[in-house]
């Protein structure tokens, strides 16, 4: 494939910092320069294994900044943006909007901007043919609204119809960008992912405030009945899928990048549940490809605030709460498009998606632990 230099918007996030590490691994002629505005979201450390690489670049700065982005494209000659930077948590979006209607919005029009400015007017001012370019943009499926149960899932074709100011924020950029290609031939693509987990999975999310709160023995907070189902894709994956798309992809398409991988809260939660008690008590076969050489006694000393984890007893920790407003009910993906077009599969089952989650959860403490502690 031909060397890129990359922008990597966000990409000191969860999906963005193990993108940034995905791509350098398998990409190393590559230059990746990350712009990230380091927000409660973004974090520095995530990158700290590629901080030394040669092709790897850190800027903190914000996408609301044009100058600051044109100025980005053109000393590093970028011919590729990969656009993660978003405000994603829907509960935050209730209580606090404005956030995401700048960030997400107003932020990628900043970003649409700086690129039309630097890969189409300049050129063209100068009589030239534009610059060699794509725009990526990363989306999700929360832009299709909501599913009854037997409702087939979402594919490239469903009818936008956001249900929360998070998902009409993402929308409406998914919107200007498909804009920005129609009406000035930007060469974009767009790819709508389902929930992803992983490494570096900011602890307020799902899966890993389950594995944080067993440890400390916390209440594990389900909303309403818990039958709220969701695809899960391991964070890795979704990073091929965007690789398949940037290599193979159609400009001016959208692909759906999904796990095949529906489960209702609850029963997330449960397993999540399973698999620490079978940690904890060296029982299970959950154990027998685990990387962490930490024998249940070595557990039990390390997080002695997970007592009823350590007595097999974990999901006597599930607490259920008032159900948050708007919350949509099922999101599906159909990812047939990215499958046929793109040859895109998951590498990772949730089987085993999630030990290696839970595992990474039990092995880095320090990183988990600062967070929570900046943002009690």
């Amino acid at each position: 494939m031909k060397t890129r230099n990359l922008l990597v918007t966000g990409g000191a996030g969860f999906i963005g910092a193990n993108y940034v590490l995905y791509w350098l691994e398998n990409n190393p002629q590559d230059k990746v320069v990350v712009l990230d505005a380091l927000t409660y979201a973004g974090n520095r450390a995530n990158l700290a294994s590629v901080e030394q690489h040669p092709n790897f670049i850190f800027t903190h700065g914000d996408i609301c900044d044009t100058n600051l982005v044109e100025k980005l494209l053109k000393e590093h000659q970028l011919d590729t943006i990969v656009h993660f930077a978003a405000e994603s948590h829907v509960d935050r979006s209730i209580t606090g909007p404005d956030a995401f209607i700048e960030t997400n919005i107003l932020g990628t029009y900043s970003l649409l901007k700086a690129a039309k400015k630097v890969w189409i007017d300049e050129p063209k001012a100068e009589g030239k043919s534009p610059l060699a370019h794509r725009f990526h943009h990363v989306s999700t499926d929360e832009v299709y609204g909501t599913l009854a149960p037997n409702d087939p899932a979402f594919t490239e074709q469903t009818a936008y119809a956001p249900n929360s100011p998070y998902s009409a924020s993402k929308a409406a950029s998914d919107h200007l960008v498909r804009a920005y290609h129609h009406t000035y031939g930007l060469e974009v693509t767009t790819s709508n992912c389902s929930n992803n987990y992983g490494p570096y999975h900011f602890p307020e999310k799902l899966i890993p405030l389950i594995i944080t709160n067993i440890l400390h023995n916390k209440p594990l907070p389900i909303y309403g009945d818990g039958q709220q189902i969701r695809d899960w894709l391991y964070v890795e994956d979704h990073a091929r899928g965007i690789e398949l798309v940037l290599n193979k992809g159609q400009v001016g398409e959208n692909y759906n990048i999904g796990g095949h991988n529906e489960w209702a809260n609850i029963d997330i939660v449960k397993v999540v549940c399973k698999l620490m008690n079978e940690y904890f008590s060296n029982e299970g076969t959950s154990l027998e490809s685990c990387t962490l050489n930490l024998a249940p006694a070595m557990l039990k000393e390390k997080f002695p605030e997970a007592t009823l984890a350590a007595e097999s007893r974990s999901e006597a920790l599930i607490t259920y709460v008032t159900d948050r407003a708007g919350h949509d009910r099922r999101y599906a993906i159909d990812a047939t498009k990215t499958n046929n077009e793109l040859g895109y599969k998951p590498a990772e089952s949730f089987e085993t998606g999630i030990k290696k989650t839970v595992e990474w959860y039990l092995g880095n403490e320090e990183w988990w632990g600062e967070l929570l502690e900046e943002n009690k």
